[in-house]
C-alpha cells in the first residue's frame, strides 16, 4: 500500500513479491505453521541459499531475509524481496507434493503479486498493523523490559526497539535512513507464542511511523518464519471489508 507520499527522492524502489498457496485439501490453510512451510520449500530447492538462508558450508547468514514464509488470514504466502522476489516468482510449485505438519498436501494453485514497492522515510506518518507476533525481545531486553514499570516506559522501550528494528532492515536493503525514524506505538498486547519449541512473549497490535513499509514484510526477530509480519491498517480495513 503506497500512500500520499511526496519526498520521492528520500525513497528506495525494492522488487516485491507475494505468492499465494492453494492446495487440494482445505485444511493445509489452518493446521500449518510458517516454520514448516520453509523447511518443506527449501527442501525442495536445497541449492537456493536464499530459501534457507545456510550457505553451502552450512552456516546460518544472519542479514535480513529476502524470502519470508507467512500464515497469513488463512493463506499460506511466500513474500520475495528483490533476488527472493524474483525467485519466489519463478518457482515451479505448481503439482508438487510438499509436508506440512506431518501431512503431505499438493500445490494446485499458485497466485503471484509481483511489484515495485516504496521503502523508507517519508514526510507523513503511515500506521501499521501486526498480522503475526511481533518477536522485539531477546534475552538481555526481554529482561529489562520485566523490570520496568507501567505501560509509559515500556511502550517507549518497546518504541525504541521498533526503529532498531527497522534501521537493521534498512541495512539489509542496502538503504541509508536519511533522517530519524519517529515510531508511536498506538496500541499493543502481549501474546505468547513460540520459537523453535521455546516459549516467546511477541506482541500485536498497532503503531504508527514515519517510514513506508510493503505491506507483508516481517520487522524483528525470525521473519523468516513469519513473525512480526505487518500491513498498512488501510490494507486491514481493506481484507476486513473483502
Amino acid at each position: 500500500m503506497i500512500h500520499n507520499i511526496i519526498t520521492n527522492n528520500l525513497l528506495k524502489e525494492v522488487l516485491s513479491c507475494t505468492a499465494s498457496l492453494y492446495f487440494d485439501k482445505p485444511e493445509a490453510t489452518s493446521d500449518f505453521q510458517s516454520k514448516d512451510l520453509r523447511g518443506a520449500i527449501a527442501g525442495l530447492y536445497p541449492n537456493e541459499i536464499l530459501l534457507h538462508q545456510h550457505s553451502e558450508d552450512g552456516t546460518v547468514k544472519y542479514s535480513y531475509p529476502f524470502v519470508q514464509y507467512k500464515n497469513v488470514h488463512r493463506t499460506c504466502m511466500l513474500v520475495g524481496i528483490e533476488n527472493g522476489a524474483k525467485l519466489i516468482s519463478n518457482l515451479n510449485l505448481v503439482g508438487e507434493t510438499i509436508e506440512l505438519s506431518c501431512e503431505k498436501y499438493r500445490v494446485l494453485k499458485k497466485d503471484i503479486s509481483l511489484q515495485e514497492s516504496l521503502y523508507g522515510i517519508i514526510k507523513t506518518t503511515c500506521s501499521y498493523s501486526f498480522l503475526t507476533p511481533w518477536l522485539a525481545l531477546n534475552e538481555k531486553n526481554y529482561e529489562q523490559y520485566q523490570k520496568l514499570e507501567g505501560w509509559t516506559k515500556k511502550k517507549e522501550f518497546l518504541e525504541k526497539i521498533l526503529i532498531g528494528n527497522i534501521i537493521s532492515m534498512s541495512k539489509g536493503l542496502g538503504y541509508t535512513v536519511p533522517e530519524p525514524i519517529k515510531v508511536s506505538i498506538i496500541k499493543l498486547r502481549e501474546v505468547q507464542t513460540s520459537l523453535k519449541g521455546t516459549p516467546m512473549l511477541g506482541f500485536l497490535g498497532t503503531f504508527s511511523v514515519n517510514f513506508e513499509i510493503p505491506d507483508y514484510w516481517g520487522i524483528g526477530k525470525s521473519v523468516s518464519r513469519g513473525f512480526g509480519t505487518v500491513v498498512s491498517t488501510v490494507s486491514v480495513r481493506s481484507i476486513k471489508k473483502s
